[in-house]
């Protein structure tokens, strides 16, 4: 934490952690710990950080936003 009793520091982890979990570690189950770590893998760099919607992009994709922007 940055400063003490701050309890906004973190929100964005604990956010990003929660969807995780929520959109794809309780939906799965695999047979080894080498699959998972490459679901995972996937999921954050193809899914959550391009394709999925962001409410601080205002419920639009990273790659939409991009496009908008540019």
């Amino acid at each position: 934490m940055s400063e003490k009793d701050n309890c906004y520091d973190n929100s964005g982890v604990e956010t990003f952690f929660k969807s995780l979990k929520a959109e794809m570690i309780w939906q799965q189950r695999w047979s080894t710990w080498r699959q998972a770590k490459a679901a995972i893998f996937q999921y954050i760099n193809d899914y959550y950080s391009s394709r999925r919607r962001h409410s601080y992009l205002g419920g639009i994709s990273p790659f939409a936003f991009e496009a908008k922007v540019a």
